[in-house]
C-alpha cells in the first residue's frame, strides 16, 4: 500500500450518510476507498473531455446499431434516388436539344433556389413559377 495523504473533506450531514450507507456497493472496504474511486472516474471523465467514453457498453453498442442501421437505410435510399433521377435526365436528354449556356443557367437556378427553400423543393412550386413567367 502506498502512502497516503491526510485530507479534510466537508460534506453535508446528508452527503455524510449516504456515503456512509453506500461506499461498499463497488466493493469498496472503507470510505476512503471509495471516495478515491469516485474521484479517479470523475478526472479520467475530465481528462477525457467526452461522456461517450463512460457509456456503458451496452447502450454504446446499441447506439451504434441503431446509427449503422440509420446509415445503410440512407445510402440504399440515396442510390434508389439517384437510379431514378438519372432515369430522368437521360429521358429528357433523349427527347431535348439543349445548349451549354441553358443548363449553366439552369443549374444555377436550381442551386439558389435549393439554397433559399433549404432543400425543400417542391415540383408543384417550380411549375406554378413557370408558368408565371
Amino acid at each position: 500500500m502506498s502512502k497516503k495523504d491526510k485530507l479534510a473533506v466537508y460534506l453535508t450531514p446528508e452527503k455524510k450518510t449516504e456515503l456512509e450507507r453506500r461506499y461498499h456497493e463497488d466493493g469498496s472496504r472503507s470510505m476512503t476507498a471509495f471516495i478515491e474511486h469516485a474521484l479517479d472516474f470523475y478526472l479520467d471523465y475530465l481528462s477525457a473531455q467526452d461522456a461517450g467514453l463512460f457509456l456503458p457498453p451496452a447502450i454504446r453498442s446499441c447506439i451504434n446499431g441503431r446509427l449503422g442501421t440509420m446509415e445503410n437505410r440512407m445510402a440504399s435510399l440515396m442510390f434508389k434516388l439517384t437510379v431514378e433521377v438519372d432515369m430522368c435526365m437521360s429521358i429528357l436528354a433523349d427527347c431535348t436539344q439543349l445548349d451549354e449556356e441553358y443548363l449553366r443557367r439552369k443549374r444555377s437556378e436550381s442551386v439558389e433556389r435549393a439554397k433559399r427553400t433549404n432543400g425543400q423543393i417542391h415540383f408543384a412550386q417550380i411549375a406554378r413559377h413557370v408558368e408565371d413567367d
